[in-house]
Formats: C-alpha cells, sequence, structure tokens
C-alpha cells in the first residue's frame, strides 16, 4: 500500500506539468527549513520531482525509482531524495558529525552542481547517506588529484532517517548558496547539474543516474541537466 500510495502522490504532482528531461526546478521558499525529511511536509508538499531510475547507460532499473525534489530561500539550496530500496548497504558505526571520506563505498545519494558554465570541469560534489553520513567535494577534474577536493568544507546540513517498513530512506541535504554560486540566489538562476545514487554491495551495486554518463563514472559533466531557480 505504502508504495502504490508513493505512486499515487507522484501521479498528482506531475499531472498537466511538462519539463524539459535534462531540466530540474527549484521552488523558493519564504523560509528556510532544517533537517525536514517529511515530502508530506509543508515545505516539501506540491514540489514537482525529477526521477533518477536509469543506469549509466540509460536502461530502466525496476525497483529504484529515486524521486529528487529542490528549494531555494535567499540563502540556500535544498535537496530532498526518496530512495526505495531491497537491502540497505550501510557503513559500521556511523558518524554524522564530520564528513565520511569515500562515503560511496555504501549506499549514497549524490548531487554534482556547478555554477560555471565555460569550465564545466569544475563543480560541488554533496553526498548523503541513509544514516546521515556526509561528504562535500570541490572538484576540479583537470587537477592532479581531484580527490583532494574532499578537504573543502562547504557548511552544508545533511539529515537522513530510514523507513524500515516502508523500505524507504530520505535524504535531506541544505547547502549554502554561496558554495555553489558566485551570484546571489535570484529567480531565473541557472546552475548545471545532475543526480545519482548507489544501492547495494559493490561489485553487484546499483548505479543510477538522472542524466546518463554513458561511462563508468559519475563524473562527466558534458552530460549534466540544468537545475533552474523558480518563484
Amino acid at each position: 500500500m505504502r508504495r502504490l500510495a508513493g505512486a499515487a502522490c507522484l501521479l498528482a504532482l506531475t499531472a498537466g506539468f511538462s519539463m524539459p528531461p535534462d531540466q530540474i526546478e527549484s521552488k523558493h521558499a519564504q523560509r528556510d527549513a532544517s533537517a525536514d525529511t517529511d515530502p508530506n511536509s509543508g515545505f516539501w508538499r506540491g514540489v514537482a520531482p525529477i526521477l533518477a531510475e536509469r543506469d549509466g547507460s540509460g536502461n530502466l532499473v525496476p525497483g529504484y525509482r529515486t524521486e529528487i525534489r529542490s528549494r531555494w530561500t535567499g540563502r540556500n539550496l535544498y535537496f530532498l531524495f526518496i530512495c526505495p530500496y531491497e537491502q540497505l548497504n550501510l557503513k559500521p558505526e556511523p558518524k554524522t558529525e564530520t564528513e565520511t571520506n569515500e562515503l560511496w563505498k555504501w549506499d549514497v545519494a549524490e548531487v554534482f552542481i556547478g555554477s560555471d558554465f565555460k569550465n564545466i570541469r569544475r563543480y560541488k560534489e554533496f553526498e548523503i547517506s541513509p544514516q546521515g553520513e556526509w561528504i562535500d567535494l570541490d572538484i576540479d577534474l583537470d587537477a592532479p588529484r581531484h580527490e583532494d577536493g574532499w578537504v573543502w568544507n562547504s557548511g552544508f546540513q545533511a539529515s537522513a532517517r530510514i523507513d524500515h517498513a516502508g523500505k524507504t530512506w530520505y535524504g535531506f541535504m541544505r547547502i549554502p548558496y554561496a558554495a555553489v554560486d558566485t551570484r546571489s540566489s535570484a529567480a531565473g538562476n541557472t546552475l548545471r547539474v545532475n543526480f545519482f545514487r548507489s544501492q547495494g554491495v559493490r561489485p553487484n551495486h546499483k548505479a543510477l543516474v538522472w542524466q546518463a554518463t554513458h561511462r563508468p563514472t559519475f563524473h562527466v559533466p558534458e552530460v549534466f541537466g540544468t537545475l533552474r531557480l523558480v518563484d
């Protein structure tokens, strides 16, 4: 029944709504929120989602239809991930007070986001696990060791919860807008973005994407879609 209710909610949100397949709209919010992982809350209700439900080659991955919603305020950019699962792959002894390097070895949801439309190989990466672990990275694909970008600190907030009965986990991100764009936040601003999710134990894990990379890595900025701030 939970799965059916979720599908009905998604249909209601998307009915009559048309958006390019490579674009997500971030809806303006009057007030900031903290640790809101409830898709039915006043903050998230009615926000149109996009889906990450295909592998890197663009093939549908049944059973893991991941929903992403976004909002923004004068100070922050928000994301909510809704992630159905069959079995979780969690890091033992999680720590949420500090970032967890190499978090992508376990179940994780990710957003890659950049504001530079000329040098697209520079962007930021944000990750969250079902246990609320997190990491943020300043990516420069032309640097000798672009992985070293994990020492960057954006000041973003991450929160998560697991609905064991419904076999779904929810991930919340609140990212300071100044961490991803030199401009002030404003309706009409456009950013480059892609969304990803890793689920299950490697090497048989599921890797889901919003925009297919067609390569064995998530780091393909040439295929990023766009995120547009709207009123």
